[in-house]
């Protein structure tokens, strides 16, 4: 009897909610098309409300967040490649990795990997070219234990020698093959030609530089740069924000504040225009087209970005992914990227990898689309759809509380605008098609750039079997070749 009560009271209410369907169904429209929504606002967080500042000057953003038991903690430190000796290149990420491997004064190199396993933390020590980075990702009930490590290592590295000799080794290794394929020999060839063999974005480690590294040397360059007058830091996850400030008071509390680094310096060196080459038997050839660009602060840097996303910034909706790929069919990828510099102009890049007989004809519809840009105003379906794609996807860019104070700790170090964020899409949506062709006259002159080509110029030089280009088109048919450089010295072999 009781089972069939139970059987009774579920009939009951499958029926109650299927008579009452029809009234729901007849609310909803006929068409998925016909669906409504309320518009979606989205306002830029200001850096501001999540700022903090310690007691002797250190920086702290913090985005408290309870989703998960993890909290995730990093320390900015102005530095990197840039002030290392240029007898000396690699210095910077040398230090970065021995700090990590290399234990401290209390603990082994083994004991710190073990103990950081047993709590699972994740401890990361980097340099890139112009910062340097220290960070835990760690459960919140280890958080204590884990900062205390990571402030051991910043503070007291030991440099461990027989961790120094596998580094170098390491590095000695990862030297032999940088020959071995088209792209690290076009990107460094590229960078001097941007920057100047002289400068720290084109200088490349040498056997004779990180052997000239001392333990010294490390220890020195990790006291300069590892100081809290010359750190951002970050916190996001599972912590009030009282008790966050608190525990790095105490782990700063002792530590010398040392200096701040000086700004990294700006290339001397000018761009030379032209066609360059490298000899390399591949069945492709490799090719960046470009010179320097603009500055982020640059009065045309929103017109700039949009004309990038039109001409091969955009993917697929691009006008050079459009005619080099969809079109012809002779590159899988295509396309343009525009660096804009903070201290210096960056630069403007077109590139793309095409078998070497269509190489000269890849270029030649992208100088087609420099001028066609320049010559005439982009159509306002391409500008619309430009715009909307900064302007809708602005959100993503502060998706995730490490990102958005990893955006905080950046506009920090260089200064931006604290009105940069709210302003953005206002900014973006202000462009127009002259705005657009303005920039492009301004910054698509061929003649001005520089070709540089990664292949066996044999198969290259004669152009596409259709007669339609050849690279004698180009620069009066002058180009220059630049011999392979040693792996190990980076001297130019004959």
């Amino acid at each position: 009897m009781k089972h069939s009560s139970t059987l009774l009271t579920v009939s009951l209410a499958a029926l109650s909610a299927f008579v009452a369907f029809p009234a729901v169904a007849n609310d909803l429209p006929k068409r998925p098309e016909s669906i409504s929504f309320k518009p979606l606002t989205f306002n830029a967080p200001m850096a501001a409300n999540y700022r903090h500042v310690l007691s002797n000057g250190v920086v702290v953003f913090m985005a408290p967040s309870k989703e998960l038991p993890l909290i995730d903690l990093t320390m900015t430190f102005r530095g990197g490649a840039y002030l290392e000796p240029a007898d000396k290149t690699g210095l910077a990420s040398m230090t970065a990795s021995l700090m990590r491997i290399g234990g401290t004064q209390s603990m082994s190199p083994s004991d710190v990997d073990e103990r950081l396993d047993f709590l699972a933390t994740n401890l990361v020590v980097g340099a890139r070219d112009t910062v340097c980075v220290a960070s835990i990702d760690t459960l919140t009930a280890n958080f204590d234990e884990s900062l205390a490590i990571l402030m051991d290592i910043l503070r007291n590295p030991r440099f461990d020698e027989a961790k120094m000799k596998i580094e170098v080794d390491e590095i000695m290794e990862g030297m032999k093959q940088r020959n071995d394929d088209a792209d690290p020999i076009l990107s460094r060839e590229w960078a001097m030609a941007m920057y100047g063999e002289d400068h720290f974005e084109a200088r490349q480690p040498t056997e004779q530089s990180i052997r000239a590294v001392t333990r010294d040397n490390l220890a020195l360059y990790a006291g300069k740069v590892f100081n809290p007058a010359n750190v951002v830091v970050s916190v996001s996850g599972d912590f009030e924000t009282t008790d966050m400030l608190a525990k790095l008071e105490k782990a700063f509390a002792a530590w010398p504040k040392g200096e701040r680094m000086p700004l990294p310096p700006a290339p001397t060196a000018s761009v030379k225009p032209g066609l360059f080459r490298v000899e390399k038997e591949i069945p492709q050839g490799k090719v960046y087209i470009g010179s320097r660009g603009i500055t982020r602060d640059d009065p045309d840097y929103f017109a700039a970005l949009v004309m990038n996303e039109i001409l091969g910034g955009g993917g697929f909706t691009s006008r050079i992914m459009k005619t080099v790929r969809s079109d012809e069919g002779l590159a899988y990828s295509a396309g343009s990227s525009l660096d804009a510099g903070v201290y210096y102009p960056g630069e403007f890049r077109a590139a793309f990898q095409s078998k070497s007989q269509t190489v000269a004809l890849a270029i030649k519809l992208i100088e087609g689309e420099f001028e066609r840009m320049r010559e005439t105003p982009v159509s306002a379906e391409e500008l619309d759809v430009a715009k909307k794609s900064f302007i809708e996807t602005f959100p993503r860019a502060f998706e995730s509380k490490s990102a958005m104070l990893g955006i905080f700790v950046s506009d920090e170090w260089t200064g931006r605008d604290p009105m940069y964020w709210q302003t953005y899409r206002d900014n973006i949506a202000k462009v127009t098609a002259a705005d657009v062709q303005r920039v492009a006259q301004r910054m698509l002159n061929m003649k001005q750039m520089a070709v540089y080509v990664v292949g066996d110029w044999d198969t290259i030089a004669p152009g596409d079997p259709t007669g339609r280009a050849r690279m004698a088109d180009f620069f009066e048919d002058q180009s220059t070749e630049l011999p392979l450089r040693d792996p190990m010295t980076m001297q130019p072999m004959r």
